[in-house]
């Protein structure tokens, strides 16, 4: 992939990484840890009659996904720094540059994607 068309997928990973670490910040309440955030949630479930349980684990899903997201996007930018960002991982193919502005963490090309789902 030639520089300007990778410089731009760059841009925009890293503009998601930002809003993502912001969204986490503000569903943590600003600088509080991931404990506090949990041990007020399940206060707040006891306190409201929902079940405990259920409440931190819909936090700890949520977490987990967007922990999963930022991990996507930080290899995305890493596969843009060893110039193999835009390559199928599975084939070697180019993924279409369409596929990348809809998913820029995208690793395989859509046959390739559709195989390993």
């Amino acid at each position: 992939m030639n520089a300007p068309i990778s410089d731009t997928f760059e841009a925009q990973l890293r503009s998601e990484r930002q809003a993502l670490l912001a969204r986490l910040q503000a569903q943590r309440g600003g600088t509080r840890s991931r404990t506090e955030v949990a041990a007020d949630k399940r206060a707040m479930a006891d306190d409201n009659g929902f079940r405990a349980d259920e409440s931190f684990d819909l936090g700890s899903v949520l977490g987990e996904r967007e922990a999963l997201e930022l991990q996507a996007i930080d290899a995305a930018l890493q596969r843009i720094a060893d110039g193999s960002y835009g390559l199928c991982l599975q084939c070697g193919a180019s993924i279409p540059a369409a596929r990348l502005h809809a998913q820029p963490t995208a690793e395989r090309c859509v046959d390739c994607q559709a195989k390993a789902e």
